[in-house]
């Protein structure tokens, strides 16, 4: 390769050193490798930061992103093209990245010009939908994927399609540990010595290892096991130390403390090499099936230590041909008989010492350095091949409009330390009106679903959602079984039960959390409710109220797919509301009353998301076919959203309301049409959700947003001659959770592709790019 095609400059995306996990260590050693390999190499690092700990990164890191803000990552890809990068290797670990399965991702990775080198930390075999999706379109935007064992590639392969000609099989990278060392410095002189370290974290398995220790010590009595390592930083903010605090107590009632170590902290280099070369024997006792890499591992063999280890892919994979050990999962007696084995044997634990060495060999860093600049090499040159072949232009007509970003200041406004206020004036809260159910309902499902995604201030939103979630729980009236709906601003209720719908969209609030709350106090108290308010509904006659709890069922089987009774309690709403469409359903008026009100979409929704989980196909049809007809009433002659009016609604035989039209009314579509393009992949859904949404925008009959960008607000309503200018709880919310749904990563607009044969042709493109 000529001088001026050669790779100068590398970016590499990943966590750092001095963060604390082991995407950070990969990336500073992966990075430094690099660089030594070249003189004329620059290679620098974005760095992902939580948003949660300030790190003092070295000259290397040129750039930070918070993992949570979605327009981080939209800079970071303008800084890499403005920069004139010359290939970026991204590190890929689900986790490090924020939104939905780390989605935010994409939003980077779609923007880049230059040749894109993913290494895959974790390939899931059973991957789920979220994962999946985004896993997908990473393949298909990398250049080249890199792996780090040849059981890895074929799980990319066989649960991602990922052509094999793709894959780059690079080991992990050690660094050169002696293969020797005294145990003097450590204090452990004259005794053998059995060592794991990393992170600790609870699916680490280091509790069977204790276990194992009575019986280890019956034959070596002067046996120490150490445990070298910090507690994983997001373990502590979540569980605190009570793992290692559950590990020391364990030692102590087994009688074993006085032959465990543990050094908590978190090891430099330096430090773990003379861990390392002093050990006798390493163990990674793991719990995870699927884990197809291990750095500690890798450190480990390349060290040329005996190894002994559970039975997951990568261990399978390096320990295989005698260069260590596997041990049945969550099995002491099995782990203490290979340790006392291989203590009795010096002779067998000299050979799988010498037979790890030598594999370990190819997995020093500057032979995996020089294996990623190789995989650099073959990505620019096919990275070039699609330059000359196809471009990717995006023009108004192809390019989505910007979405605005989640502004929950008006939200905040509304709340007080009760829960969310029903109305105001202007944007301004009204007190008089005092709460209600419904709103507090769709406020709770709102700042979940926000969670779930990734938030760059979850602070707020685990505030938010405890307290509605307790609205939501006070509401409930349990001698009765029903929800209350409305109080007053003095907190007295004004019923003893509130209408079906509003008992309804509780049932839908608490689906969402126990379906995607990760918090599990919320998802403790919101599968007690749900189970306790799911009975009234088979008294209802509401058929939104039935569609509400249905989307609180379908997000509620989520998690607990198994659970037979709410699945029996699901067919059975769905059933009743399918034979209300069966009963009125005629060519001209496929529906399923007399009349269409309001929150219409939310029937079809229904129908199309319980015959999806039930895999009944005429349920779906009929859901698409009403939202189809829905969707024709609710559009202007010139091709503008236009929701049924609420001054008269739609009856049989008459003529449509077209004023006052309601946000929650395109929010309802938009979700609708979700659920169709993402059970069908027609992007005729897509267009007509993007249709819906930007009536908040201003593409209306009025050509007057109603979303107010100052405040975070949603004005009222659509009258025939000005907008409702009161910012209200229900409209405010509708257009947040109609954000949230086109801010998820199913919906694509494909750019056209223009084939590019001269260069004239190329600087007539609005905005070029190679067709990944």
């Amino acid at each position: 390769m000529s001088d001026e095609k050669a790779i100068r400059r590398i970016a590499l995306l990943g966590n750092h050193l001095p963060r604390q996990c082991g995407i950070a260590t990969f990336t500073t050693d992966l990075s430094e490798a690099i660089a030594a390999a070249g003189p004329d190499l620059d290679c620098f690092v974005l760095a992902m930061n939580d948003g949660r700990h300030k790190h003092d990164y070295p000259e290397r890191v040129r750039f930070e992103l918070a993992d949570s803000d979605d327009g981080a990552y939209t800079r970071a890809a303008d800084f890499l093209n403005v920069n004139a990068v010359d290939v970026i290797s991204v590190q890929h670990e689900y986790g490090i990245f924020g939104g939905k399965a780390g989605g935010h991702l994409l939003t980077l990775l779609r923007e880049l010009r230059m040749p894109i080198v993913t290494t895959l930390h974790t390939i899931l075999a059973t991957p789920n939908l979220h994962q999946r999706r985004v896993m997908d379109e990473i393949t298909a935007l990398s250049d080249r994927l890199v792996v780090m064992t040849a059981g890895a590639a074929e799980i990319l392969s066989d649960v991602h399609g990922v052509a094999a000609e793709k894959i780059d099989v690079i080991p992990h990278g050690i660094p050169n540990v002696p293969f020797a060392g005294s145990k003097n410095r450590l204090g452990v002189e004259g005794r053998p010595l059995i060592l794991t370290f990393g992170l600790l974290s609870p699916d680490k398995g280091i509790e069977h290892v204790i276990d194992a220790l009575p019986s280890i010590l019956a034959q070596h009595p002067d046996a120490v096991y150490i445990v070298l390592g910090a507690t994983h930083p997001h373990i502590i903010e979540r569980q605190g130390e009570t793992y290692r605090l559950m590990l020391e107590d364990r030692a102590k009632r087994l009688g074993v403390d006085g032959n465990v170590i543990f050094h908590n902290r978190f090891v430099s280099q330096a430090e773990l090499s003379e861990f390392l070369a002093a050990a006798d024997i390493y163990i990674t006792p793991y719990l995870n099936p699927e884990q197809i890499t291990s750095g500690t591992l890798a450190y480990a063999l390349g060290a040329g230590k005996a190894v002994i280890s559970t039975p997951y892919p990568y261990a399978r994979e390096l320990l295989a041909d005698g260069r260590g050990v596997l041990v049945p999962w969550k099995d002491p007696s099995a782990i203490a008989a290979e340790i006392v084995g291989l203590l009795d044997d010096p002779d067998k634990r000299a050979g799988l010492r010498q037979r790890a060495a030598a594999y370990g060999r190819a997995m020093l860093w500057p032979a995996v350095a020089q294996s990623y600049l190789q995989s650099f090499e073959r990505a620019r040159g096919e990275h070039e091949q699609r330059l000359r072949t196809t471009f990717h232009a995006t023009t108004l007509a192809t390019r989505p409009a910007e979405l605005p970003a989640v502004n929950l200041g008006h939200v905040e406004t509304m709340t007080d330390d009760t829960g969310i206020l029903q109305h105001a004036s202007y944007n301004v809260p009204r007190y008089g009106e005092g709460y209600c159910l419904d709103d507090n309902a769709r406020a709770l499902l709102l700042v979940t679903l926000i969670e779930e995604a990734g938030s760059d201030d979850p602070r707020l939103v685990r505030t938010l959602a405890s307290r509605y979630l307790a609205f939501v729980s006070h509401a409930f009236n349990r001698p009765l079984g029903r929800f209350r709906n409305f109080m007053s601003h003095s907190r007295f209720w004004l019923e003893d039960e509130g209408s079906e719908d509003s008992h309804g969209r509780a049932l839908w609030a608490l689906g969402t959390v126990v379906g995607c709350s990760a918090d599990p106090g919320r998802h403790s108290l919101a599968g007690e409710l749900f189970h306790a308010a799911l009975p009234a509904v088979d008294r209802f006659s509401s058929p939104r109220a039935w569609a509400y709890a249905l989307l609180g069922i379908e997000r509620y089987l989520h998690v607990f797919e198994g659970d037979r009774s709410v699945q029996a309690a699901g067919r059975a709403i769905g059933e009743r509301l399918l034979g209300l469409f069966r009963r009125t359903d005629r060519a001209d008026w496929p529906w399923c009353e007399n009349r269409v009100t309001y929150c219409n979409a939310r029937l079809p929704q229904a129908l199309i998301a319980t015959g999806t989980w039930t895999s009944d196909p005429s349920m779906i049809a009929t859901g698409l076919r009403s939202l189809e007809w829905l969707m024709s009433i609710q559009q202007t002659a010139d091709g503008y959203f236009a929701p049924v009016g609420t001054n008269g609604f739609f009856e049989r035989g008459m003529t449509a309301a077209i004023f006052d039209q309601q946000p929650v009314d395109a929010c309802a579509t938009v979700a609708a049409c979700m659920h169709a393009f993402r059970n069908t992949g027609d992007h005729r859904w897509a267009e007509h959700a993007r249709q819906a949404f930007t009536w908040f925008l201003g593409q209306n009959q009025l050509q007057q947003s109603l979303y107010d960008p100052l405040s975070g607000g949603c004005r009222d309503a659509l009258h025939a001659e000005r907008m409702n200018e009161n910012e209200g709880a229900e409209s405010t919310l509708s257009f947040l959770l109609a954000l949230m749904d086109m801010r998820s990563d199913e919906v694509r607009w494909n750019a056209m592709q223009i084939p590019v044969a001269e260069p004239a042709e190329v600087l007539m493109a609005v905005s070029a790019r190679p067709q990944r």
